[in-house]
């Protein structure tokens, strides 16, 4: 049985690992998973006659996720402030993220690749128009955009890098502890 549970995390993982390409915590949804197998098995044995998940793996993987949402925060805020962005234009650049992610996952069905250029693009296009309706020219505005949205990018393809990582991590120390 515990290698089923095992399976089915792995599985389940891999689903909450590509929601971070939609901006949701999809890293922190997979240590909670993991915490819950490794509360299910303590004091009992998982794969190998071991409890499923050691204490390290667990401190790991949370220290693996905070490092991936100081990184997104970073490129987006450092994207959006080296190209002149206000508060509001950040808070366009948010929004239309969230947006263009969902949009550009049907837009552009090829999976993940779209949902991160749908992601970029609507970021660049709500700091855009969040910067021209606060009285910014289309010049500036569009400069604002275009950081927001390659700060977006940058941020979102870090995450995702370092949940794989966490995945791995993960679907390792399930079967193999």
């Amino acid at each position: 049985m515990p290698y089923l549970w095992a399976t089915a995390l792995v599985i389940l993982n891999a689903v909450w690992l590509a929601a971070n390409v939609f901006g949701l915590p999809g890293n922190w949804l997979m240590i909670l998973g993991a915490g819950i197998l490794a509360w299910y098995y303590s004091g009992s044995a998982g794969p190998g006659g071991q409890s499923m998940f050691s204490m390290p793996v667990l401190v790991t993987a949370v220290v693996l996720a905070i490092i991936a949402e100081v990184l997104e925060l970073v490129a987006a805020m450092a994207g959006a402030r080296s190209c002149g962005a206000t508060r509001r234009g950040a808070g366009g650049a948010l929004i239309g993220g969230v947006a263009g992610a969902v949009g550009g996952t049907f837009v552009i069905p090829i999976p993940v690749v779209g949902s991160l250029i749908g992601a970029a693009l609507g970021a660049a296009g709500g700091a855009m128009l969040m910067e021209m309706s606060g009285g910014k020219a289309l010049g500036g505005s569009l400069k604002a955009g275009v950081g927001a949205g390659t700060g977006r990018l940058l941020g979102t393809v870090s995450k995702l890098a370092i949940g794989a990582a966490i995945w791995l991590l993960i679907a390792v120390a399930a079967f193999w502890p």
